[in-house]
């Protein structure tokens, strides 16, 4: 399974005073963070690669918080996005939330709830990336079979026995005992339970 990146708080805010009080009160904690002054210079380096969550100011020069939300979105990039607003943008947080934003965060906020919720951001994205994880090696161990050995192992799946199998593909029984056990070397496991565990997370759409 491939290492994930270190989780890392991202911070795209125009106002100096709130990017170092928030990286001040993030290194309180021991979370590692990133500033940055505007929407452009964060999307200059964000990649699908990026673990963590992302706090975002909702009003800056240049592009908005809410225009830098839907790119990333069309890139794929899939952190927890938290919208950082002051009473008079609440409405446009509001519409965030509504393109798939996860929380929005009214100035002035208080510390320690702004840090139980980064928390929770972190923790969001840390199982949705070892979910992904675990359908991408669940669907690696099944690429490898052939045609016939994927009709048999659906209906493996559907819950068929040998004799129904083979009736169902006009093979024999001894032809579909064969193929179960190429199925099971193929995939890497000694039992059917496991077989089956591996196929229902391949089958599963990874969370984004």
């Amino acid at each position: 399974m491939t290492k994930p990146c270190p989780p890392t708080v991202y911070i795209v805010d125009d106002d100096a005073a709130v990017r170092d009080a928030l990286g001040a009160l993030l290194g309180t904690v021991h979370l590692c963070s990133l500033v940055f002054a505007s929407a452009e210079a964060f999307l200059a380096v964000a990649n699908r690669e990026m673990r963590g969550c992302l706090l975002l100011d909702v009003r800056m020069p240049g592009m908005s918080g809410l225009e830098l939300q839907r790119k990333l979105q069309d890139l794929g990039i899939t952190l927890p996005v938290a919208i950082i607003t002051g009473h008079g943008d609440v409405p446009m947080a509001v519409r965030a939330l509504k393109a798939g934003a996860s929380d929005f965060i009214e100035k002035p906020f208080n510390e320690q709830d702004l840090l139980d919720r980064i928390q929770t951001y972190l923790k969001t994205d840390q199982d949705a990336w070892h979910a992904r994880q675990a359908h991408i090696e669940a669907a690696a161990r099944f690429a490898r079979l052939t045609p016939r050995e994927m009709a048999v192992m659906e209906l493996i799946a559907a819950g068929g026995h040998t004799k129904r199998i083979a009736a169902q593909l006009d093979i024999q029984a001894r032809t579909v005992d064969v193929h179960r056990f190429n199925i099971m070397h193929k995939a890497g496991v000694r039992t059917l339970a496991e077989l089956l565990q591996y196929w229902s997370i391949s089958q599963q759409p990874p969370l984004s």
